[in-house]
């Protein structure tokens, strides 16, 4: 089984991702990194190269990578099911799962790594709650999509079974 992991920066995905993984014995990956050992360069790199359009299409390239793979829990970046067909072909291949998250409870986990992520570096702090909100609205129709909704308030090592045991 393929579990994809969807959510805005900051929701927790690859920190839960491992922890679930490792919980119900399936290999993880994340999808930023396999795009970053890929290209050896990491996201920010990419965006300042070849910008987002470009780094969009080396993502979908990335997530179709995992067609082959049995089973895993993969990481999604937080726009990944928002491009292209990348969320049908989510649905297709796995199970797509939506770590919801407020707009206050990402600001504060996302304003110590501000300067890593692309989407935030041009943007300026005090605008930073707005600008999730913002973004989240726009995602938002695409995650919902997901098979399962899992508040990130409500995560636990456990969370994931329901889902797993489910499908």
């Amino acid at each position: 089984m393929k579990v994809f992991l969807l959510g805005f920066m900051g929701s927790g995905k690859t920190h839960w991702g491992r922890i679930w993984a490792e919980r119900s014995g399936l290999p993880f990956y994340d999808l930023d990194q396999r795009i970053e050992e890929q290209q050896n360069k990491t996201i920010s790199q990419l965006f300042e190269t070849i910008g987002e359009a470009g780094f969009r299409e080396l993502e979908s390239a990335a997530l179709h990578s995992f067609a082959e793979m049995a089973e895993g829990v993969i990481a999604c970046g937080g726009g990944t099911p928002c491009y292209a067909d990348n969320m049908d072909w989510m649905m297709e291949n796995g199970t797509t799962v939506y770590l919801s998250s407020t707009p206050r409870a990402i600001l504060s986990r996302v304003l110590e790594e501000k300067d890593k992520r692309p989407l935030l570096k041009q943007v300026n702090s005090s605008e930073l709650l707005f600008f999730i909100e913002q973004k989240l609205k726009e995602r938002e129709p695409f995650y919902s999509r997901a098979s399962h909704v899992l508040p990130v308030s409500d995560l636990n090592p456990d969370s994931l079974l329901p889902v797993l045991n489910a499908e």
